[in-house]
């Protein structure tokens, strides 16, 4: 019995502490507890924690994009010789780095900048188009143009210099379209028919029309895409999807009979404005 009664003895001390654990937490003072949680009276001098509605934070204001402007002014010499030594770091580790110091530089650094299309490195070349179109330099695009046209050039890279060029200045791109629609490779010349869609300048149509008749399905599917979002001519229906060359060469037809009798008095639409279904 003697035994019982102490180990009923420790039970019950240990129950009385953690009874007076309990309550020293209840009845901590104010602002004792963290976060969110506050304590509300639960009588004289009794309190017990609550959670308090959460509040979110205050609305910042919507930011630019470049929080710094970029630079404006001639480049200096010391300037110019550091984006000359950028140019190799466009390819590798530091590529991304580099382009930012260029877009730091801002666009009075594209006539180094554009040197950097005529270097071995493919992926060299790429990211110079591809800082150009961070910088939005429409200077630039005359390099641009220059880059799409050139045929010992990789698709890749012809196809993105155009794609730059028509988003910086349209106007100037025809030119490469003409050239690229084409070209041996395919791809080179799906790529100058869906560009032109972005070109409002009545010289794309006819080269559009040529594209219909091309060997590859899906070149003509793209140039009468592009014709169709131009001129919002409505054709008679035809199944492009299962046409072969010589289907599309009778098409081509109609369309050249359509566009010789409207192109003297032909105007681009709105783009803004939905296109008629075909």
């Amino acid at each position: 019995m003697t035994m019982q009664r102490r180990c009923s003895y420790r039970w019950v001390i240990v129950l009385m502490a953690l009874v007076l654990g309990m309550a020293q937490t209840l009845w901590a003072e104010p602002g004792s507890l963290h976060g969110n949680v506050r304590q509300a009276p639960i009588g004289k001098g009794g309190v017990i924690p609550v959670q308090m509605p959460y509040e979110a934070p205050p609305k910042g204001q919507d930011l630019p994009a470049e929080s710094v402007p970029q630079n404006t002014k001639p480049l200096t010499a010391n300037e110019v010789e550091r984006a000359e030594a950028l140019l190799p770091l466009l390819e590798g580790t530091q590529e991304f780095w580099a382009m930012g110091e260029f877009v730091h530089l801002g666009e009075p650094s594209v006539p180094v900048l554009v040197k950097g299309l005529t270097m071995a490195g493919p992926r060299i070349r790429y990211n110079v188009i591809e800082t150009i179109s961070m910088l939005k330099a429409a200077s630039a695009v005359p390099a641009l143009v220059a880059a799409a046209k050139e045929p010992n050039e990789i698709p890749r890279v012809r196809e993105h210099a155009l794609r730059v060029a028509v988003r910086l200045d349209a106007a100037k791109a025809v030119d490469a379209i003409e050239v690229m629609a084409k070209d041996q490779n395919s791809s080179i010349r799906k790529a100058a028919a869906f560009e032109a869609r972005y070109v409002r300048e009545k010289t794309v149509v006819p080269v559009l029309i040529g594209m219909i008749a091309d060997e590859e399905r899906f070149v003509a599917l793209s140039a009468v895409q592009s014709l169709w979002i131009l001129t919002r001519h409505e054709t008679e229906f035809h199944d492009w999807e299962t046409s072969t060359n010589q289907d599309r060469q009778e098409w081509t037809i109609e369309w050249l009979e359509w566009w010789n009798g409207q192109k003297d008095s032909f105007k681009m639409s709105d783009p803004r404005q939905p296109a008629r279904a075909h």
